[in-house]
């Protein structure tokens, strides 16, 4: 079964650092994309950052030019560096990939994580 485990939330100052990864477990082939989103209390869902297996990256505007997506294909797992971090990034980041597995024929699966908690205050 495949499992996505979200580590390195917590609370920062503003203007800190923080790193969150997320590791794959599990049984798959390859990794297609990776992406951590984010939602805070009363608000949708956002896209932070997302890679794919070539290694393109993708920002949304609250990361741009602060955060740092990559992935670890080896190890099977993504990091997000977040940096110069803001009141507004506070929420709760999910991380998202999307699995190659092998049963007969490969197929693609999506999985989420279950959530890590950021918290900037001062």
């Amino acid at each position: 079964q495949v499992q996505l485990v979200e580590s390195g939330g917590g609370l920062v100052q503003p203007g800190g650092s923080l790193t969150l990864s997320c590791v794959v477990s599990g049984r798959i082939a390859a990794i297609a994309t990776m992406a951590w989103y984010r939602q805070a209390p009363g608000q949708e869902r956002e896209l932070v950052a997302d890679v794919t297996s070539d290694g393109s990256t993708r920002y949304g505007n609250s990361g741009k030019d602060r955060f740092i997506i990559a992935m670890d294909k080896g190890r099977k797992t993504m990091n997000l560096q977040m940096n110069s971090v803001k009141p507004e990034d506070t929420g709760t980041y999910q991380c998202y990939a999307e699995v190659v597995q092998a049963d007969i024929i490969p197929y693609w699966s999506e999985y989420w994580g279950r959530g890590t908690q950021v918290t900037v205050i001062s």
